[in-house]
């Protein structure tokens, strides 16, 4: 089990899903976290939860499509814990559904702005506070979306391959540096997103699962797990990878 006593991680998007997993197993393996999110109830509940059983953890309200906000949060975790470790890059919306030409300037560039420019946000004030004690590893959120298209949610796809071509981008940049950045690409993972999506497209369930080798949805503990073990030294040469963590979809 990975050893992150004494370190501190940092999660956006942790009020929910994803984010909010991967700062409990975070807290679990003996991190300090801070906790993101522009939910603010969300993200409390996890910072409480966290306190409650023996970890430590602070809230940071933040819109991360907002450049200011995400160098603020950043500062903010310095200022609490003295150093950032670790990085999930999480936040993330789903856009509304349309064919590409019926999409509407307003979702592309919300969607954009969130999924893609959030990513860019955190990585541009991430990487100077990791690069001054020569080591850090980053994790940013694409998906399955990242690797493959997908019909209707043209925005949300065109994010998502952005955030894997940037964790890469920041590989050839800071490839000796002692910073490490990979890319989660979850597949179906039951989040609120997903159960929001599926509600809407109740026929695609069926479909989803068919299409899965191991014939189940995915849940936020085992996306959590990856993300620490992709931090954790144990995952010391493991840099620029899109991670797809699907339960097979990728792979028929």
């Amino acid at each position: 089990m990975p050893d992150m006593n004494g370190k501190v991680a940092l999660v956006t998007g942790a009020g929910s899903g994803i984010g909010r997993a991967t700062a409990y197993a975070f807290a679990r393996y003996g991190a300090k976290v801070a906790v993101a999110d522009l939910d603010k109830l969300g993200g409390v509940a996890t910072e409480e939860h966290i306190n409650s059983t023996g970890g430590e953890a602070i809230f940071i309200e933040v819109d991360v499509s907002q450049e200011m906000q995400v160098k603020d949060m950043i500062d903010q975790t310095v200022a609490e814990f003295g150093r950032l470790d670790y990085a999930h890059n999480n936040a993330g919306i789903d856009g509304e559904q349309a064919l590409l030409a019926d999409q509407t300037t307003e979702n592309w560039n919300r969607v954009i702005a969130v999924n893609l420019s959030g990513v860019f946000f955190g990585m541009k004030y991430e990487i100077p506070a990791m690069l001054k004690q020569g080591k850090g590893a980053i994790v940013n959120t694409a998906s399955v979306a990242g690797l493959k298209g997908f019909g209707n949610i043209a925005p949300y796809v065109a994010s998502k391959h952005g955030v894997a071509g940037l964790t890469k981008s920041a590989v050839a940049d800071y490839g000796t540096s002692g910073i490490r950045f990979n890319a989660l690409c979850p597949g179906v993972i039951n989040t609120p997103m997903v159960a929001g999506f599926m509600k809407e497209n109740p026929e695609l369930i069926d479909a989803v699962i068919g299409n899965t080798p191991m014939a189940r949805v995915g849940e936020p503990s085992e996306m959590a797990e990856v993300v620490v073990w992709l931090c954790s030294d144990e995952a010391s040469y493991v840099n620029g990878h899109t991670f797809a963590a699907d339960g097979g979809l990728m792979a028929i």
